[in-house]
């Protein structure tokens, strides 16, 4: 005697070796036995042999129509035997092969037959049927679709469904859609990467518009486009301060945030001011103009381009323009002209008249360190007494930080500008002829910017402190390795610029936390020692600690994505200057740095050669789309008795460069089965 049973849902047949009241040992085909309850042993049988029957049975189910069974079933519930008969012959019992074809075939069709039992089953409601079958169909339509718009993409062809949903599924997909699983099962069939086969597949005509489209997708995904609203006024009844003020900015700087003045020069004290536009006088917390800048919450720099974080009407409002009265708030710092030491200081709102906007890109040949070595003559360019006082005083800054840091800021490296011939103010296509430039960092220009407004950012931020007021910090326990700056509300030591607290406040044009905390000076300003009552943000306020959250995480975004275009352009200079050669330096590792260009490449043969080796090499191709270029070492340019160790400045600015890797996609051609169902600190 045989049985067929169920065993954790698979159907199993062997031979009844003996029985008890509530079990069967059972020997299967294999000669393994097994104990069986007799609750789930479904069919006793003679004949065929149990693998016969599981054979005869499977082919037989095939034939069964479950339309016709589905009809002839009984609306009560009913056993698998009992639909056999009626299906079959309802004039004589069914044989074990039909009752193995019946059992087989409700089972596999719960859409129209629901279990009640071991063996027991109850046929679905005519209304549930239908939505089955219509789910059913629809699937296999899906599925259709999906092999179709496979097959177009690997002939070469991008259907319009999967070119619109290109970004969502190259790195945000939804892994049950039809569009996810085409591409998947297209790469299986084709054995090319995702990324490939979309390129050939023309859905990325222009590795531009990839990276550029990829950053939108992410990070402004309802557009660029800002609303219509008007700049609000400021209500304040502002004093005209007696001052001649000129900012130090590139050309193409529109938010024009910062400006300075001297006062004094001869007199043996001189006041150094320094003047910060101040929308905080006019947008208020929780306004219209606010909820836009804490959205994009910085403004994010590319070549050739950029996103402002406010509507252009509203920084052409507030922005430092020459010629004109332009609201501020001013930190008035009074120092011996002789010794530099500071005697005073106090912070005003006012209008400042701004004599002129210099540019970096203009005047850095003119004033140079050379420049400043020699003595005034009697043709001194305009400015040239101011800026030799602020030179002089941004040298003796930098050297008290550089007591407190411990050892002196590095500025080997260059920084570099990128210049593209697109017409001002018109979004790169990819196409443009670009040029780059080195600018030395700590240049003389640079230099008394940077030192002006890490006064300002420390000045305001331990003023805050002072007054109760919380404001956003950046601070930095030490400069031990692997220790990053962090933003907390508490005013703590900023390691690696040598300042007791340091708070970005002189760029609210551009960045949002500098809004936040112009508007906490400005309490302070009005309000002296109750500001902290006055002010917007009170003390543990977890707005604040939300707006830091959300700063750090834009910004890191932004960062990221300018030094991905920045090494995207320098790429196309490769090409378009037909480079195929570089000067190199061995940086770490098996990579490079170009000495000429911010590139940073992986070289072979750069494997063990000391950090800071000069090597001539060879370039590879250039992959415009995962930013990557190979090239090999052809040449040692030095000797290892040449070698200087580069500062730790040269090992933490390498993050940027780095950042911008191989692109990472989240097409997963696992998937398969899917188918079957930065800025420096002091330059700020």
């Amino acid at each position: 005697m045989y049985v067929l049973f169920e065993d954790a849902g698979k159907f199993l047949a062997g031979r009844i070796l003996s029985e008890a009241e509530s079990s069967l040992q059972v020997e299967l085909d294999s000669g393994k036995r097994v104990k069986v309850k007799a609750a789930h042993a479904l069919i006793r049988f003679e004949k065929p042999a149990p693998a016969e029957l599981l054979q005869a049975g499977q082919q037989l189910a095939g034939d069964i129509d479950l339309d016709l069974a589905w009809e002839f079933a009984s609306d009560d519930e009913f056993g698998f035997a009992d639909l056999a008969r009626d299906y079959f012959d309802p004039s004589q019992s069914p044989s074990a092969t039909q009752q193995a074809a019946a059992l087989l075939r409700l089972y596999e069709a719960p859409h129209y037959f629901r279990r009640a039992g071991k063996g027991r089953f109850k046929k679905a409601p005519t209304e549930i049927l239908q939505q089955a079958l219509a789910a059913i169909e629809k699937k296999k339509q899906v599925q259709a679709q999906i092999e179709d718009w496979a097959q177009a993409l690997a002939q070469g062809s991008c259907p319009e469904p999967i070119l619109e949903q290109l970004y969502r599924i190259l790195f945000k997909p939804d892994k049950n859609s039809a569009e996810y699983k085409a591409v998947v099962l297209a790469a299986q069939t084709s054995q090319l990467a995702p990324l490939e086969l979309l390129k050939r597949a023309g859905a990325i005509s222009s590795a531009y518009q990839f990276h550029w489209r990829r950053f939108l997708f992410e990070h402004f995904p309802k557009g660029t486009d800002f609303p219509k609203l008007a700049a609000p006024q400021i209500k304040d009844e502002l004093p005209v301060a007696a001052v001649q003020a000129f900012s130090i900015d590139d050309s193409l700087t529109t938010e024009i945030d910062d400006a300075l003045s001297v006062q004094g020069l001869g007199s043996g004290e001189v006041t150094l001011g320094i003047h910060i536009a101040a929308p905080g006088l006019a947008v208020q917390p929780a306004s219209a103009i606010d909820a836009l800048g804490r959205a994009r919450l910085s403004t994010v720099y590319m070549p050739g381009h950029k996103l402002t974080m406010l509507p252009d009407e509203v920084v052409q409002q507030y922005t430092l323009q020459a010629g004109r009265d332009c609201p501020a708030v001013s930190l008035y710092v009074t120092l011996d002209e002789a010794t530099l030491e500071i005697k005073a200081s106090r912070s005003q709102l006012e209008c400042v008249p701004i004599a002129e906007n210099l540019r970096h890109d203009q005047l850095d040949e003119v004033f140079t360190d050379a420049f400043f070595e020699a003595t005034p003559s009697q043709s001194e360019p305009a400015w040239g007494a101011e800026l030799r006082f602020l030179h002089r005083l941004a040298q003796s800054l930098k050297a008290g930080r550089e007591v407190v840091r411990g050892k002196p800021e590095n500025f080997s490296r260059p920084d570099y500008n990128f210049r593209l011939d697109n017409a001002s103010g018109t979004e790169p296509t990819g196409a443009e002829q670009v040029s780059i430039s080195v600018r030395r960092r700590g240049a003389p220009l640079d230099l008394i910017v940077a030192e002006a407004m890490i006064l300002a950012n420390k000045s305001w931020g331990l003023w805050l402190a002072e007054h109760g007021v919380p404001g956003i910090y950046r601070s930095q326990a030490s400069m031990a390795p692997g220790v990053k700056v962090r933003m907390s509300t508490k005013a703590l030591p900023h390691a690696g610029l040598g300042v007791p607290a340091y708070a970005w406040s002189t760029s609210p044009l551009r960045r949002y936390v500098d809004l936040v905390n112009q508007w906490q000076i400005i309490a302070c300003i009005r309000h002296g020692r109750t500001a902290a009552l006055a002010a917007p943000f009170k003390p543990k306020d977890t707005e604040l600690f939300a707006i830091i959250s959300a700063f750090d995480a834009a910004y890191t975004a932004y960062n990221g994505y300018q030094a991905s275009i920045e090494r995207y352009w320098t790429l196309r200079y490769l090409q378009q200057q037909g480079i195929g050669e570089l000067v190199a330096s061995a940086f770490k590792d098996q990579l490079v740095r170009a000495d000429a260009l911010p590139l940073v490449l992986s070289a072979v043969g750069a494997q063990g050669l000391p950090r800071g080796a000069q090597v001539r090499v060879r370039l590879g191709t250039v992959d415009e789309i995962s930013l990557d270029v190979g090239s090999t070492v052809i040449e040692r340019l030095d000797s290892p008795a040449q070698l200087q160790a580069d500062g730790d400045e040269e090992l933490e600015g390498s993050e940027s460069e780095l950042a911008a890797g191989p692109i990472s996609i989240a097409v997963d051609v696992e998937d398969a089965q899917a188918t079957d169902g930065p800025p420096t600190e002091a330059a700020n």
